[in-house]
């Protein structure tokens, strides 16, 4: 799915909203962070259908805002592991 330059909007009831990163890349990092666990808990669909269904149904909406809340919760949970470890390399 392309990401807009503004990131991924939802507009439901004519509110948009921006979700996740606005960035591509990161967009597509933060995914790659929850997509198993999304599908190992929905095994009927996949995380591109909630992606579509998001922008119809303000369930699906809260539902794939909460999911990028967890990514990003994983993103700096990494970033901060991995500032760690050169920390500590850099003072050995």
């Amino acid at each position: 799915m392309d990401i807009p330059e503004d990131g991924f909007h939802v507009s439901i009831l004519g509110i948009r909203e921006r979700i996740g990163p606005a960035d591509e890349r990161e967009w597509a990092y933060h995914e790659s962070l929850i997509r198993a666990a999304y599908d190992q808990c929905h095994p009927d669909e996949t995380f591109e259908d909630l992606k579509r269904r998001a922008q119809f149904s303000k369930e699906d909406k809260g539902l794939l805002r909460d999911w990028m809340a967890v990514a990003a919760q994983r993103a700096a949970a990494e970033r901060l592991e991995g500032a760690s470890a050169s920390a500590r390399r850099a003072a050995a």
